[in-house]
């Protein structure tokens, strides 16, 4: 059975771009008859908002993007990612590098914009504290068809380098997270910002070494604002509070022709979503 999820980090309020994301996960779920859940992301609690998690729900009830079941919060999770790791011992090593150090001997710049980690500390920590426990990456191509943006490829050991999935201050992150929480709550189908296309090929490698299911995977084009930044509470990205308009724009955003939610369920075509990265809402 189809089940998808709308996993926000409750760091701020809903915005434009955030709605995208939800309404098209919602939209997906809901044409094919199947389950749509929601997961807080809120593992980084130093940058979560008092009151965004209940700002959030309340903001969904209003537009109508109802979900199946409770809603999972990720800070009680921790002893399933503590089993994952478990699972993970052996391909996995610690790092004492600072960020400096892997600036300065980093092989470039990957898609996301993060170090291209070297290996530096694969055959030991040579005296230096523990930083971040890394997964070790291959040469192999990891390969998947996503369903807006078509056919991906990356190589890991050359565009990403070995990553981290545990910090030494017990902080778990997003790329291991949201593997693990995917398989436990049986995700079929991922659709999200394409902001977050480059960190797939790392979600399947660890899919591969848990042996779990790949999702199917969907990237809608982020939202941007007119400077061509992401929409986010650090780029005064504007809440939404939960209106007609806003539904109706963020349905012409994803190239949905419908009025409301009713008709958008009967008439949803992924085909429509524009296939591209990231793009301004029009005016």
């Amino acid at each position: 059975m189809y089940t998808g999820r709308f996993a926000p980090s409750p760091t701020g309020p809903l915005h434009i771009g955030s709605l995208v994301a939800a309404l098209a996960s919602w939209l997906d779920a809901r044409a094919a008859g199947g389950r749509w859940l929601v997961r807080m992301e809120d593992l980084d609690t130093a940058r979560c908002a008092p009151d965004a998690a209940d700002d959030i729900v309340r903001t969904l009830g209003r537009l109508g993007l109802t979900w199946d079941g409770d809603i999972a919060w990720q800070s009680r999770r921790r002893l399933l990612y503590h089993a994952a790791l478990e699972r993970l011992a052996q391909n996995t090593y610690w790092c004492g590098c600072s960020r400096r150090e892997i600036a300065d001997s980093s092989l470039g710049l990957a898609a996301d914009g993060a170090q291209i980690y070297p290996g530096t500390c694969r055959d030991g920590l040579n005296g230096k504290p523990r930083r971040a426990l890394r997964v070790r990456t291959e040469a192999e191509e990891i390969r998947f068809h996503d369903r807006v943006q078509g056919p991906q490829a990356q190589i890991l050991a050359r565009e990403v380098g070995d990553f981290v999935v545990y910090r030494a201050d017990g902080i778990v992150p997003y790329q291991l997270a949201v593997v693990v929480d995917d398989a436990e709550q049986g995700i079929t189908h991922v659709v999200r910002g394409a902001d977050l296309l480059d960190s797939t090929a790392r979600q399947i490698h660890l899919q591969r070494l848990l042996g779990v299911p790949m999702p199917r995977y969907l990237h809608v084009p982020a939202v941007v604002n007119a400077a061509g930044e992401k929409l986010s509470k650090q780029t005064g990205a504007t809440p939404v509070s939960g209106t007609a308009t806003e539904l109706r724009a963020a349905l012409g955003f994803l190239g949905q022709p419908a009025a409301n939610l009713a008709e958008a369920v009967k008439t949803w075509d992924p085909a429509l979503i524009p296939r591209e990265r990231a793009a301004a809402l029009p005016r």
